[in-house]
């Protein structure tokens, strides 16, 4: 007779005490502890006691129903189907009322019932073989560099599920990418070669060597901005949260789903919109994605393999990176998975982190609003209100009314009227699931065009709020100019007159000034505001930006300038003479925006060139001369106004001149 199989090798029939003490907890347990055992699970009950049981879990499940959906809930047949047109089966589905709420799911847990660190040492010794090779410098050796063309671990539509066309199709310069069609909410892509008009990619001359860089960077994909979130209600062990959202000048994915659950037993969804039927919130507040934590490590892999040549000046010197991020939970978060990427795990002993604090009255060069007043300040901060709201008017007319129709009141309901802020909602909304939850039945509504609407919708936002049409677009980006002039002529900062802080620039430990590489994470508008500052004027050289149409090729785009993940590297070289223009300067900079270099003939002196080079001291001397011509005083704390639409205008992000 065949060996039976035993799945629990060690506990066969021959060892009946220690089967049954690990079965049971006791370790002397005998053939009498099992007989009781199996005595005491013999089922004693009576039929009576089946059918109050059964009776009991029916009357429990009606009173949860009534409390959950009504009187509704008891509803005939005829009244819970809607009434349909000739050809039409489809069926009317009532809007619970947790719609639009907010699912939160909690992890971790706040107090795991096995964490045993003792147990789980992440050191255990006998690490093998860890000699390492040698530094890649994949700028310097490859004939060319990698690019980022896509987001892997997020899911589009299928293109052709999208509505037809409108009737007045908006043009777009490039093909359709819904990923690249969502302003500062896209995922960071290199952007197509001459985008900014250099036709060459971010590897420098091959006559150049490069001598250092400094890296600046935004945060990763993140949840939706929201405050005010309080506890509506919960039930099956979930907690249901409303979410409140401090919303951006125009939209707001809170402001849709409180006006959702508000009326939700006002409406039906059909056709595009039956998935808001059972539809929950699930993005509550401001952290990095999990897909935006892949971004910043990616981008911190991209960095090493790019660079990572340049860390052997910081074993020659024994001394190790100096990287600074800020106080909010997202920036600290991308820095550390900037840096994991970057130097890998365990980060001990590899570099050091200065952490600024992000809150009001903290100066603080990568958070300058706060010490800004101006750039909270209704009329100046957002002059883009007027013109995303017209714009979006033009964009989303004909998406407004399909959505419209789907959206049928309930027997006896009032509806949703569906604003056309709502619809620019929902193209938010769209962004914001899919970098949280990898997919958004949102992005299925819409049409090429009116994504590429909205595209440009998020360009008008920026243009005039933070970059080269805003009144405090320049002025907050002054203090991160004076602090790159300090760096590349590695002299302290002696006046601090802007959002510089005193405490950090005084201390070469904090501050230091002769390193070779130097990384930074801040917000998008932050990089606008410096690009701004920089006087990267080609950039803006198609504005300043209509409201009624898209200009064509237009020069200003969010989406290549602003994403989640954007990166900006000044590139310092050693090139010939002749490069650049240059007769005997052989220091130069080059200034790099997602792998597209950038033209610098805005900048004082800076003289043609088809790689995008300046000569260094040249780049020196004119951002000097910004430093001086730009008044923090007057600009972030002075009594001025603009009048509101294109009455005033600027092209260089300046506030108007002082009388």
């Amino acid at each position: 007779m065949d060996k039976e199989y035993d799945p629990e090798p060690g506990l066969n029939s021959q060892e009946p005490g220690e089967r049954v003490a690990l079965l049971f907890g006791s370790q002397h347990a005998t053939e009498a502890d099992q007989d009781d055992v199996r005595r005491s699970s013999t089922p004693t009950f009576a039929v009576k006691h089946l059918f109050a049981s059964f009776a009991g879990g029916i009357a429990a499940c009606l009173a949860l129903q009534l409390s959950l959906f009504g009187t509704r809930c008891f509803s005939t047949r005829d009244q819970t189907i809607s009434t349909v047109t000739s050809g039409s089966d489809t069926a009317d589905v009532f809007a619970p009322p947790w719609v639009g709420s907010t699912t939160v799911h909690n992890y971790p847990p706040p107090s795991p019932t096995n964490e045993y660190p003792d147990m789980f040492p992440t050191n255990v010794g006998y690490p093998g073989g860890t000699p390492t090779g040698a530094e890649p410098a994949l700028i310097a050796t490859a004939p060319s560099q990698p690019l980022q063309t896509g987001a892997a671990q997020l899911v589009a539509p299928e293109y052709s599920t999208f509505p037809g066309r409108p009737e007045s199709p908006i043009p777009n310069d490039r093909p359709f990418n819904l990923f690249r069609s969502w302003g500062n909410l896209s995922p960071w892509y290199s952007v197509p070669r001459g985008a900014f008009g250099i036709d060459e990619g971010a590897e420098p001359p091959a006559e150049c060597d490069i001598k250092g860089v400094h890296i600046l960077h935004r945060h990763g994909a993140r949840y939706p901005t929201a405050y005010g979130i309080h506890l509506s209600h919960s039930f099956f062990g979930s907690a249901v949260w409303l979410m409140g959202e401090s919303a951006a000048s125009y939209g707001g994915t809170a402001s849709l789903a409180q006006r959702l659950h508000a009326s939700a037993a006002e409406w039906d969804a059909t056709g595009r919109l039956e998935f808001l039927n059972g539809w929950w919130v699930m993005m509550v507040y401001i952290l990095l994605t999990p897909f935006g934590r892949q971004q910043l490590y990616d981008l911190g892999v991209a960095m090493r393999l790019k660079y990572g040549f340049l860390l052997e000046d910081f074993t020659l010197y024994d001394k190790l990176p100096v990287f600074r991020t800020e106080s909010q939970n997202r920036m600290l978060a991308s820095a550390v998975n900037f840096a994991l990427g970057f130097f890998g795990w365990p980060l001990d002993g590899k570099y050091e982190q200065v952490i600024t604090i992000e809150a009001s009255g903290f100066n603080n060069t990568l958070a300058p609003y706060d010490t800004c007043p101006n750039a909270g300040t209704h009329g100046k901060a957002d002059r883009s209100l007027t013109y995303v709201k017209q714009w979006a008017g033009i964009y989303l007319k004909d998406a407004q009314k399909r959505l419209q129709a789907d959206l049928q009141p309930t027997e006896g309901g009032k509806g949703f009227s569906l604003e056309i802020e709502d619809a620019y909602r929902m193209q938010q909304m769209c962004a914001y699931e899919t970098v949280a939850l990898g997919y958004s039945k949102f992005c299925e509504l819409f049409t090429e065009e009116e994504w590429e609407g909205f595209n440009y919708a998020l360009d008008l936002s920026f243009w005039y709020d933070s970059a080269f049409g805003s009144p405090v677009g320049r002025v907050q980006g002054l203090g991160y100019v004076q602090e790159l002039i300090s760096r590349l002529t590695h002299t302290p900062i002696e006046t601090h007159n802007s959002s510089t802080n005193a405490t950090l620039h005084a201390n070469d430990i904090t501050w230091p000034l002769n390193d070779v590489l130097y990384v930074d994470a801040t917000h998008e508008v932050v990089v606008l505001n410096i690009l701004t500052a920089l006087n990267l004027t080609t950039l803006a050289a198609t504005g300043p930006l209509p409201a009624d149409h898209i200009p064509p090729n237009r020069s200003f785009r969010s989406a290549d300038l602003a994403p989640f993940s954007t990166n900006v590297q000044f590139q310092l070289l050693s090139c010939p003479a002749s490069q650049g223009g240059a007769q005997a300067e052989s220091s130069h900079i080059r200034i790099v925006v997602n792998d597209g270099p950038v033209p610098l003939t805005g900048i004082d002196g800076c003289p043609e060139s088809p790689s995008g080079l300046c000569p260094l001291e040249t780049f020196i001397a004119a951002q000097r001369t910004t430093i001086e011509d730009v008044n923090w005083a007057w600009g972030c704390h002075g009594n001025w106004e603009v009048p509101e639409g294109d009455v005033w205008e600027t092209l260089g992000g300046w506030y108007p001149p002082k009388e």
